[in-house]
């Protein structure tokens, strides 16, 4: 049986991890619609969230979901930002007072993104995505930003309770790799991009290339060239009204289009 995802018209369905937030003392699993908005309108693309549940492994973690089923009809993944940070015992980083985290994600999307990568199936990381990125396929952290010597602080300069007008303006530009897949994507080799994280890449992870730095030296954007399948990670906030920045776009439709290469491909296989 062919099952709705795999149906001729039927929009590719990319699969977005949920994070765990608690909301009047409950816990509750949570994309930004931001994201979700990103997906259907630029990528053109169906959004679906997934519950931060972890996987099920021999028997263990019952209410863990089966990974390769799963993959097995998604078409994309999209890695959300946050304001969590990834748990530093994963890139042998030493913990720090202070910095939030969110253990139910990292135990959904650091196996997701490695078996997704094998698979062949589209990644695009976002902010905390591309930091998963990195520690998922072997990467590290700078903890804090801006205390590593010579960096910038690339927090948001607008507080929280401030308009998203303010909080994603444009806050520096960002040098594009003149032979790398960005530059020759948007024909550009520099981009004003907005700017609010506070951890960032240190080391990067084996096979993983650098596509774009900021003046001082901050890694915006990473590929991972020897993946089967389109692997692209962003440390801005291309989602922020996506349809409106021509660059956002172009991006998102680079990985609309990868995720509609995967949903033909699973047609063809189907009716092999």
């Amino acid at each position: 049986m062919t099952s709705i995802a795999s149906k001729p018209g039927v929009l590719p369905l990319i699969g977005l991890p949920a994070c765990v937030k608690e909301i009047s003392a409950s816990p509750f699993h949570t994309v930004q619609e931001k994201y979700l908005t990103a997906v259907r309108q630029a990528a053109q693309c169906a959004p679906l969230i997934l519950p931060a549940l972890g996987w099920q492994r021999d028997g263990e973690n019952a209410l863990g979901l089966a990974l390769d089923p799963l993959l097995d009809v998604l078409d994309g993944v999209l890695l959300t930002g946050s304001p969590s940070n990834v748990e530093p015992h994963h890139y042998q980083g030493e913990a720090i007072a202070g910095i939030e985290h969110d253990a139910q994600r990292d135990a959904t999307t650091l196996p997701l993104i490695r078996r997704a990568i094998e698979r062949g199936i589209p990644v695009m990381a976002i902010c905390r995505g591309i930091q998963e990125l990195n520690v998922a396929m072997g990467g590290t952290l700078h903890q804090h930003v801006h205390e590593v010597p010579g960096r910038f602080d690339h927090r948001s300069r607008a507080p929280r309770d401030r308009p998203l007008e303010e909080r994603y303006a444009p806050a520096h530009h960002v040098a594009l790799n003149k032979d790398g897949w960005l530059a020759q994507r948007l024909g550009c080799t520099q981009i004003v991009v907005n700017s609010l994280h506070g951890q960032g890449i240190d080391r990067v992870a084996p096979g993983m290339v650098v596509e774009a730095t900021a003046e001082d030296g901050t890694i915006e954007a990473v590929r991972l060239p020897s993946a089967p399948g389109f692997v692209l990670g962003l440390q801005w906030h291309p989602e922020y009204r996506a349809i409106d920045n021509p660059v956002s776009l172009s991006l998102f439709q680079a990985f609309g289009d990868a995720a509609r290469e995967r949903a033909a491909r699973r047609r063809l296989n189907a009716a092999a």
